[in-house]
């Protein structure tokens, strides 16, 4: 199933503390997992994170805090996180996530989660 594919693959990522930046994809591995409801639930004001989007685990320094916003490299790029595309419930893997599209070849950000910054 594709959203099971795309959403739960993010413990993986957190699993095995992957530093740098990683594709969260789980083919099937976490389809058991406690968390797959939660990641499944994940929205922005831009809809659902994993309805069309792969989540993204990001680096601590790949995201910051942009004058009370955050901005994100992506693709070698720095993109400003829109305020509706922040997940504002507690981000329960401590993780930065992030779910982008592109318009017209540039990344954009459809769904943000802020980690610990640890």
């Amino acid at each position: 199933m594709r959203l099971a594919r795309l959403c739960a693959a993010p413990l993986l990522a957190l699993t095995a503390l992957v530093a740098t930046s990683a594709l969260a994809r789980d083919d099937g591995r976490f389809a058991n997992s406690p968390l797959k409801p939660w990641f499944e639930s994940l929205h922005s004001q831009y809809g659902q994170c994993c309805s069309d989007a792969d989540g993204y685990v990001i680096a601590d320094v790949d995201w910051e805090s942009d004058r009370g916003g955050y901005r994100v490299r992506l693709d070698n790029e720095w993109v400003v996180v829109p305020d509706g595309a922040v997940i504002t419930e507690p981000n329960k893997i401590g993780r930065t996530m992030v779910w982008k599209h592109y318009v017209d070849g540039h990344p954009r950000v459809r769904c943000f989660m802020p980690g610990s910054m640890t």
